[in-house]
């Protein structure tokens, strides 16, 4: 797996396609790791002429994980927020695009289609709203603005994200089922709930680099964001932003405000889906995606 030097921290990469190809920079979601967007949808998108690249966040996978840096006190952080009180983290959804943006760099990319889910969404609508030189488009899927006033996930959905698990090179089965449990929750309609697909996905990151202490990090960083709003009416690039009309993670409404905030930008709601990407949906992902990259290209150009 290797490893560029980004933002002064060390990020695991992987890409498929023509190196000479425009590049899809595809950014993963909270706790979760780059195979999450697996081989088949990346060469579904390189098929289509661009070269894809997928990381591991920081504190996530084969990447650096801040271990010296304590897990946040959430009873701490909850109250200095509501205080009005910005509370100290080890980074910020800020840093984490700075992540990605130095990763282009290492690797001599000027410009890049940037794809986003969840917190992924988030780190690439900064990407796009703070750094727009580097972005020629921008797709944003199960995400949200930070918009105070819109829904929450309901608290069983909470408390089953936030229930720590087993150490799973101790008790592997005692951690996938409090992960597949909180996998179902959030999983949509559109496709039955592939059991056997999670179990190999969660075995895989664990083996990779399971981190609950860099999760807990990660949920920091979003907690702080606030409401990007503002930031995102600067969004100048194409933007696509799909939502599952199931999803109970981050409600539907998030993906419209999203698509509401930011100028001119395409909303692909789908129907049955949840806080999940399933395979069934890889072909109709991949061309809504291909179709805002050829508009970023096409606006480039000009």
């Amino acid at each position: 797996m290797p490893l560029a030097k980004a933002n002064g921290i060390e990020l695991a990469w992987d890409a498929v396609g023509n190196p000479g190809d425009e590049v899809i920079l595809l950014i993963a979601g909270l706790g979760t790791q780059m195979i999450r967007w697996t081989r088949t949808f990346c060469e579904g998108l390189a098929a289509q002429g661009y070269r894809v690249i997928r990381f591991d966040n920081r504190d996530a996978g084969c990447s650096t994980h801040l271990d010296a840096a304590a897990p946040p006190d959430f009873g701490s952080l909850a109250a200095a927020l509501m205080a009005g009180r910005r509370p100290d983290v080890a980074y910020t959804l800020d840093d984490m695009a700075m992540d990605a943006v130095g990763l282009l760099d290492a690797l001599g990319i000027a410009r890049a289609h940037v794809v986003g889910r969840s917190m992924g969404g988030m780190i690439a609508q900064i990407l796009a709203s703070e750094h727009a030189d580097r972005v020629l488009s921008l797709t944003s899927i199960m995400s949200s603005t930070g918009n105070p006033a819109l829904p929450q996930a309901a608290p069983d959905i909470m408390a089953l994200m936030m229930r720590p698990a087993p150490d799973p090179s101790v008790d592997p089965d005692g951690f996938l089922a409090i992960r597949l449990a909180f996998a179902r929750r959030i999983a949509g309609t559109v496709a039955p709930f592939d059991e056997d697909g999670h179990r190999a996905v969660l075995l895989e990151e664990a083996t990779r680099g399971h981190d609950s202490d860099g999760q807990s990090r990660q949920i920091a960083a979003m907690a702080v964001a606030g409401d990007r709003r503002p930031q995102l009416k600067r969004i100048t690039a194409p933007t696509l932003v799909i939502h599952g009309t199931d999803d109970p993670l981050i409600p539907e409404s998030c993906g419209r405000d999203t698509a509401i905030s930011i100028p001119d930008a395409t909303y692909m709601p789908i129907s049955g889906m949840g806080h999940d990407l399933p395979k069934q949906l890889d072909r109709r992902a991949i061309d809504a995606i291909c179709v805002v990259a050829r508009a970023g290209s096409r606006l480039a150009l000009r």
